[in-house]
């Protein structure tokens, strides 16, 4: 950048010192644009390669792995004949027909307490201790939760908020209802193996109402049972995981429940449109780019060139710029011939080749496909696809009359794709790993221009004060001249 030294001249040439050094250093200054420019050009270009990266990668971390694999194309569904039992089927889950009885759902155990009264009958209050109730200082009161035991010793000033402090400790949800002077204790959870019990005196425990001789209510833990296919199966909560589904018992059912496992083959036919939409709309983004109009025209603005434009017009100017920036990019039309390439191959599949096209998924024809959208792929029959929905829908057929082979073909061809995607996207000299331009080489290349500028500058300022200093000479010398000119017209006067 130019000097800030304060420099005067011309004063006694009365030349306009500062416009002639500006013309005469006016090649350094070009440089110096030249070289922002294209810095700036080239943080445009890193912003949009880190965009669409993102997209590739995100399809290729996404929904392209998930592909990879048949459990995703495993999806089974189980129908019901009773809101008694729901369930959700496992990718193992073997197709037919079973039959299902709920004969328990899970309780967990309650206790509603009696009333309780102090020794002179005053109103039990939270603050009330617990002596007042006629239970002596170092009782001991013994609770069992879910199998382990636990005393709470009652203390001079324990009160019936500390006593249900002490139980909720222990493991159960506790409280006490001041207005009915009761207790209200329960397990944290169902079943028979998380109940509770006392297992002090029943001297203390009447005394608190807990005991059924005194009123008190009991409510014990029960397991669910479920009867499937005739073989029984307790669980301590409502849901069971047998053979990799789940089932949810909801109430009892006294009739027989009819189960009906089958394969879902809109699942399986979900999975693969959304997988292809993402694709189309990454391979048409990369398209758009890599084909976008040449912008050779529109060169990097100067701040001088920007300050006689309008905000609008230098919005409208760069966005050309910006919009070109990947245009017959390598690194992009590398990736975009990878993919591409992945798809189109076939797959051998017991001694038969496949490929897309016979499951009904294909690209339009070329000429009649929208610019940026002739690698895009349609699913024949596909009801969203303005392209393809009066075809034939052979992919749905496939996989309803054989699923198995669906996800073999998807299988394999999913993971050509992604290892292919995979070796373009391995680190390099130039690249970071996961990326498919050079990013390192570009972040080298940005701080090379940085450097750049500022030896660019130091250069300026250097011409700079070169050429003032010798107008400062000139401007002496012109002086010095001046005063004897005046004094050699003094003696002839």
């Amino acid at each position: 950048m130019a000097s800030n030294k304060i420099r005067m001249s011309g004063m006694v040439s009365g030349m306009d010192t500062e416009s002639l050094i500006t013309a005469l250093t006016s090649n350094y200054k070009t440089k110096i644009d030249k070289a922002k420019g294209d810095q700036k050009k080239l943080s445009w270009t890193q912003d949009a390669w880190k965009s669409m990266n993102s997209k590739i990668y995100g399809l290729y971390s996404g929904k392209l792995s998930n592909m990879r694999f048949s459990g995703t194309y495993s999806k089974k569904v189980t129908a019901s004949s009773s809101e008694a039992l729901s369930v959700t089927a496992g990718e193992n889950a073997a197709e037919g027909i079973m039959t299902a009885k709920v004969k328990a759902v899970a309780k967990a155990g309650y206790l509603t307490g009696a009333e309780i009264k102090t020794t002179t009958d005053e109103k039990v209050t939270q603050n009330t201790k617990l002596t007042e109730l006629g239970i002596s200082s170092g009782s001991v009161i013994s609770i069992t939760v879910a199998g382990k035991s636990k005393d709470i010793e009652v203390t001079e000033d324990m009160t019936m908020y500390g006593f249900t402090t002490a139980l909720r400790e222990a493991g159960v949800n506790a409280n006490f209802d001041v207005d009915n002077k009761r207790l209200f204790i329960s397990a944290k959870e169902t079943g028979a193996d998380n109940d509770f019990k006392f297992t002090s005196s029943d001297a203390d425990l009447k005394k608190l109402g807990l005991t059924e001789s005194v009123g008190a209510t009991r409510i014990k833990g029960e397991d669910a049972e479920l009867e499937l296919n005739g073989a029984t199966f307790k669980s301590s909560s409502n849901t069971f995981k047998i053979n990799g589904s789940t089932y949810t018992a909801n109430s009892v059912s006294d009739e027989a429940i009819t189960l009906k496992t089958t394969t879902d083959t809109s699942g399986i036919y979900d999975t693969i449109k959304a997988f292809f939409k993402e694709y189309n709309e990454t391979i048409n983004a990369m398209s758009k780019a890599y084909n976008a109009e040449s912008s050779s025209k529109y060169s990097m603005l100067t701040d001088e060139m920007k300050d006689a434009m309008s905000d609008k017009e230098v919005e409208e100017w760069e966005g050309k710029i910006k919009d070109s920036l990947l245009r017959k990019d390598e690194s992009l039309n590398a990736i975009m011939n990878t993919m591409r390439d992945a798809l189109s191959s076939s797959i051998e599949i017991d001694g038969k080749k496949y490929t897309l096209a016979d499951f009904g998924i294909d690209k339009q024809n070329y000429l009649l496909a929208e610019a940026n959208e002739k690698y895009a792929y349609h699913i024949d029959g596909d009801k969203d696809d303005d392209v393809s929905s009066g075809k034939t829908d052979k992919l749905a057929a496939a996989i309803a009359n054989d699923p198995e082979l669906v996800s073999k073909f998807f299988t394999e061809l999913s993971n050509k794709l992604y290892q292919a995607m995979d070796k373009k996207m391995a680190s390099t000299e130039y690249s970071s790993v996961y990326k498919v331009y050079n990013d390192k080489k570009m972040q080298t290349d940005y701080n090379s221009y940085t450097k750049k500028i500022s030896d660019l500058e130091a250069k300026l300022t250097a011409a700079e004060d070169r050429y003032y200093k010798k107008f400062g000479q000139m401007e002496s010398m012109l002086s010095k001249l001046n005063d004897s000119s005046s004094a050699i017209s003094a003696l002839f006067q």
